[in-house]
């Protein structure tokens, strides 16, 4: 049976560390989630850099998720409508292939304008 060693002071002194400047940098993601990617890296033998690497992907992953959220937020738009949960047979003029095209989203990159005439479908 193996057991999770109990937090040294020394590990405890990192953990009060580590929130302290994860706060003063506003970097909410490590602070909350770093002990959890800390135990995950010492199971999996990661290194440093890898751990790092791991810590700051999720920062930024959950920057990148509350960005959106607040730009959908900002965009007051009258319901939200998700590509996925678009209704192909409701339009068979459609492609699949075009909301495919549209499901990538590298019209945005390229600056293409889409225009989407019709009833959105209150519903």
């Amino acid at each position: 049976m193996t057991t999770t060693p109990k937090p040294t002071t020394v590990d405890a002194a990192a953990q009060a560390s580590i929130g302290a400047a994860a706060r003063e940098l506003h970097l909410p993601t490590v602070r909350t989630e770093a002990v959890r990617l800390a135990e995950i890296a010492d199971r999996e033998r990661q290194t440093h850099l890898r751990y790092l690497a791991e810590v700051l992907a999720a920062e930024v992953d959950d920057r990148t998720e509350r960005r959106r959220a607040r730009r959908i937020n900002d965009a007051k738009f009258p319901r939200l409508k998700r590509l996925a949960d678009f209704n192909i047979d409701a339009v068979p003029g459609i492609a699949p292939a075009i909301l495919g095209h549209l499901a990538g989203g590298h019209y945005m990159d390229a600056g293409e304008p889409v225009v989407l005439l019709g009833d959105s479908e209150a519903g």
